[in-house]
């Protein structure tokens, strides 16, 4: 079992920055390849960035290229979403996942979800 727990959202104004952080606690965090989801009210659950178990390769979805960082410590445990530029748009509710070994942008494919932090963008 891989417990998560996510961290950092709140209310900022389009253009600010917000870090997302997801603390993992229970199997060995390394074995683990590890997402970022958001789920907007109404609508699906989508894909945001996910990194691979060493954090050397990272995969983004469009609408957040060159603005979202994803990263890992796993020394700490901990997977971070750094997000600059935002946009009312990017208003949601934002999980993090893990699954074992190979990451996937494909959300049915994760098997642990942390709760989610709220994340509002006002215009």
């Amino acid at each position: 079992q891989v417990q998560l727990v996510e961290s950092g959202g709140g209310l900022v104004q389009a253009g600010g920055s917000l870090r997302l952080s997801c603390a993992a606690s229970g199997r060995t965090f390394s074995n683990y390849a590890m997402g970022w989801f958001r789920q907007a009210p109404g609508k699906e659950r989508d894909f945001v960035a996910t990194i691979s178990v060493y954090g050397g390769s990272t995969r983004y979805a469009e609408f957040v290229k060159g603005r979202f960082t994803i990263s890992r410590d796993n020394a700490k445990k901990t997977v971070y979403l750094q997000m600059n530029s935002l946009k009312p748009d990017d208003t949601a509710l934002y999980y993090c996942a893990a699954r074992r070994a190979f990451y996937s942008v494909n959300h049915h494919e994760y098997d642990y979800w942390g709760q989610g932090t709220q994340v509002t963008v006002s215009s």
